[in-house]
């Protein structure tokens, strides 16, 4: 009688693991037997060249708009209204730079046509002749507005604005408009995290410039040897933070503090963009102890 019970129970159960009807765990077992079979199987991470996180938990900062993203992969690690349009202030310049890197040798020689006294400066006067080179200072170090505005004029303003979107429509930059070298207009004038990510990566491959936006202080002369401008980069985490390689401040009363970094960790290399912040140093600290805290790359 046991026998016979055993046997029964031994074939309802068969029946019941093949029965092709519409049980969830018919579903299960029945028609998904392989991928059942692999469930209990190692799961491989890729982690090379992306870094995955540890914890599911993420930087506590004030940016409204924030891209961080693995440079060689540019794939992103944290992101925060990615594609939502912001004021861009000063990272503007980093646009700036590029057309001007298009269009100048170093040692082009050009000559101040205005006088800029809103924002940061260089102090530079009308008639002054510098070098394409230290212009390139000028903006990438001190932020100087000045400085950008003689970039575009001895090209004209107009054709020089001209070239900076469209050097943004060549990056894939589809959000962002640029209507003055500076970045200090706001009206008509934007860009989102995603965008500046790939501005700071284009800049980062011109080694000329990605050595600019590094240099702490510098002094710089006119050719005639007039006149010697001290700068000093604006990024106050450059030479105090390790890992931190520039890259572009920026700041007006409605953008806030923006901040784009470059940060090397771990052999791993990192685009950090915080925008419309509070305090745009300490989110950025913020972001870069949970990159050191929460991104590993040791599971292979």
């Amino acid at each position: 009688m046991k026998l016979r019970s055993y046997l029964l129970f031994f074939f309802f159960t068969v029946l019941f693991l093949f029965y092709p009807g519409e049980s969830e765990y018919t579903k299960i077992f029945a028609y998904n037997r392989e991928l059942f079979a692999q469930i209990n199987q190692p799961v491989k991470l890729k982690t090379d060249p992306v870094p995955y996180l540890r914890f599911q938990y993420y930087p506590q900062i004030t940016a409204e708009g924030v891209y961080i993203a693995d440079l060689p992969s540019f794939t992103p690690v944290f992101e925060k209204n990615a594609h939502q349009r912001f004021i861009p202030a000063s990272t503007a310049k980093i646009i700036t730079a590029l057309v001007a890197a298009d269009l100048y040798d170093p040692e082009d020689i050009l000559t101040v046509k205005r006088i800029i006294t809103e924002g940061q400066t260089m102090n530079l006067v009308i008639g002054e002749r510098l070098t394409a080179e230290n212009l390139l200072y000028g903006i990438l170090v001190h932020s100087g507005n000045d400085a950008a505005f003689a970039l575009a004029d001895n090209f004209g303003l107009e054709k020089f604005l001209n070239l900076m979107n469209l050097k943004a429509e060549s990056l894939s930059m589809m959000s962002s408009h640029f209507v003055d070298p500076a970045g200090l207009e706001e009206f008509n004038q934007y860009s989102t995290p995603f965008d500046l990510a790939l501005a700071a990566r284009a800049l980062l491959e011109n080694s000329e410039l990605k050595k600019m936006v590094a240099t702490k202080d510098i002094t710089i002369a006119d050719v005639d040897y007039k006149y010697f401008h001290k700068l000093a980069n604006v990024n106050k985490l450059l030479g105090e933070l390790q890992g931190i390689g520039g890259l572009k401040t920026g700041f007006t009363e409605n953008a806030k503090e923006n901040l784009v970094s470059f940060y090397k960790a771990n052999g791993h290399q990192f685009i950090i963009v915080i925008l419309k912040s509070d305090d745009r140093f300490e989110d950025t600290k913020q972001v870069i102890d949970w990159i050191n805290s929460n991104v590993d790359y040791s599971v292979k």
